[in-house]
């Protein structure tokens, strides 16, 4: 059937053909992510930026309003480089587009050629072979073309023939890729989103389509009541996809782990709801019965707190990659956003549901790497609508932006609830990680404890992140090569030579190899040695140490740095999963502040 003009619900639909072929191929398109780092997550990146359409949209009859809502659903969820590319794309395509009904072929050309600006001009230095120069060429094509095509189904199906040749072209644009014999990830993202458009195309089977969504509109919104008293701490929420229970076998299992239990869905896809103290135990579980393509966690004792027993009028908010002890956590009412984590297709919550121990055992046996994926911006905005609601200021601290986008995902919320509210909220970037950034932390909560100021604090704390120093002895590069930090080769000859390095972190937040010794045991003995040379001057304020599954080396390190000290360490933690997946088993480290 010849299609001259889409309306929103087909454009809905066809986006999520496209959406769902990506989806399907993520694990392929991280095996191929060699480019800009071969840090393999662009099939994690894309899957996460467009399930939030599949998860928070439903479509208008209006082709515009449609076109909007995708749009900013993938704005705001957009992770990774290929991600935010694909987000502008589409933002491009929805704001070169008049404010219509339906669109004719002529009227999407426009909008897609016009679009191609939004996309080069979001990324600094714009690299050819990539993403950005597959869809160019598509956009190329249907404009050079247009006298040929009024239907959009033969403007589809003819242009994959230009976009597979294009995509076996990135090859020889870059070196990197020419060098590992892969296509780029990206454009093969783009490339599976097209062919999943054409799928729907040839199938005609738009029921398979909508039943994506109607697994989605079937999950009741669960209304809470945030308690005074908490005694289950965490609401918990997730997706589960090719389950193998019932679903009165899978309420049974997950009442094991708590209350106000709701499990609603499709024979194979489920959505469920629970109040848990044990929400890592939960999902060790749950994992071994479906894959976990979703999880949200709310921390309703910090909650509560918030509205019942605050002690402060300044909120405390940080990442997961914050690694300081839960009793600490707990007094200071310490607000703490967890980062994503992902082992294939299963979806996790660092420490939250994904606790250390259970992630180093883990990493031994899966033969999936862990991937992890920042807090977005909608998380931010929730959390911080609702402290804005009970506090008078919010100070946030995250781990180095250099490593993450979690920094700036923090940022762009709190701009935006700060103007909606009309409190301060500053967002500080350590520069740092883990027990570095928990030390920034505890220094600002008890000041805020002290009663000291909002901006007296933030003046303060760009001299206590320039005052933090954290020192990592990786007891192998096995984990830094698998997650694309160093290459193979640089592995390799590490292994040979029996090489281990010292990793710490330069004043720009970037690591840096600070020594390297050919014994883990030499290799902290450098660290306590390069301790007493820097602090000859300038006593330590406090110190944390921490460990990936070491705890005899976190012992060795307690003991000489509480005699080099006269203190005992303020926490003593397994590094946080999604620091640890780099560090690797066996990693020591320690941390510390000067006065």
């Amino acid at each position: 059937m010849e299609i001259a003009q889409i309306d929103g619900r087909r454009l809905y639909y066809t986006f999520i053909a496209g959406a769902n072929n990506i989806i399907k191929n993520q694990i392929h398109l991280n095996k191929i992510n060699v480019f800009p780092v071969k840090d393999g997550d662009t099939g994690t990146n894309m899957a996460s930026t467009i399930r939030a359409v599949i998860d928070s949209i439903s479509p208008h009859k209006s082709y515009k309003i449609t076109a909007d809502r995708i749009a900013e659903s993938t704005l705001l969820n957009a992770r990774g480089n290929s991600g935010i590319i694909f987000a502008q794309f589409l933002y491009g395509v929805s704001n070169e587009t008049d404010n219509i009904q339906t669109i004719t072929v002529t009227q999407f050309i426009e909008s897609v050629k016009r679009s191609v600006r939004y996309v080069y001009d979001a990324v600094a230095n714009p690299v050819e072979g990539t993403m950005l120069t597959v869809i160019k060429t598509w956009a190329e094509f249907m404009d050079t073309n247009k006298a040929r095509f009024n239907d959009f189904n033969q403007l589809f199906v003819h242009s994959i023939e230009i976009l597979e040749k294009e995509l076996a072209e990135t090859k020889s644009k870059l070196n990197v890729l020419k060098q590992s014999n892969v296509v780029d990830a990206g454009a093969n993202a783009f490339v599976f989103f097209i062919e999943g458009i054409i799928d729907l195309i040839r199938s005609k089977n738009i029921k398979r389509v909508m039943q994506l969504r109607a697994e989605v509109e079937v999950f009741p919104e669960i209304e809470e009541q945030i308690p005074e008293e908490v005694d289950l701490r965490y609401c918990t929420e997730a997706m589960i996809k090719n389950v193998d229970l019932t679903q009165k076998q899978l309420s049974k299992l997950v009442q094991e782990y708590g209350n106000s239990v709701v499990v609603a869905g499709a024979e194979k896809t489920r959505r469920i709801h629970v109040h848990t103290n044990e929400p890592a135990k939960l999902f060790d579980d749950l994992q071994q019965h479906g894959t976990i393509t979703f999880q949200k966690v709310d921390d309703m004792l910090r909650q509560s707190d918030s509205v019942y027993k605050r002690k402060w009028n300044i909120a405390l908010v940080t990442d997961s990659a914050c690694d300081l002890s839960q009793d600490l956590i707990d007094k200071y009412q310490i607000h703490m956003l967890p980062i994503n984590l992902f082992f294939g297709e299963n979806h996790y919550l660092d420490k939250t549901t994904m606790q250390p121990e259970q992630f180093y055992k883990r990493l031994k046996t899966d033969k999936h790497f862990p991937k992890t994926a920042q807090v977005n911006e909608v998380a931010f905005r929730n959390v911080y609508s609702h402290l804005a609601s009970h506090y008078d200021a919010i100070i946030a601290v995250h781990l180095t932006g250099q490593f993450s986008g979690t920094f700036f995902s923090s940022q762009k919320a709190a701009e935006k609830i700060s103007k909606e509210f009309q409190k301060p909220i500053a967002v500080l970037d350590s520069k740092n990680l883990s027990g570095a950034l928990g030390l920034i932390v505890l220094r600002i909560a008890q000041e805020i404890e002290r009663g000291e100021s909002f901006d007296k604090i933030i003046q303060k704390a760009e001299q206590w992140i320039t005052d933090s120093r954290i020192f990592v002895s990786v007891k192998t590069l096995k984990y830094m090569v698998r997650g694309g930090r160093v290459s193979p080769w640089k592995g390799l000859i590490a292994r040979l030579l029996n090489v281990n390095p010292i990793v710490s972190m330069d004043e720009n937040g970037k690591s840096l190899v600070f020594g390297k010794t050919y014994s883990q045991k030499s290799n902290m003995e450098k660290v306590i040695n390069h301790v007493k040379d820097i602090t000859q001057d300038r006593k330590i304020w406090n110190y944390i140490v921490l460990h990936a599954n070491n705890e005899k080396g976190a012992d060795w390190y307690t003991k000489e740095l509480k005699q080099l000290t006269g203190k005992k360490p303020t926490s003593v933690v397994n590094i946080s999963p999604v620091i640890g997946a780099n560090a690797g088993l066996g990693a020591a480290s320690i941390a510390f502040m000067y006065e």
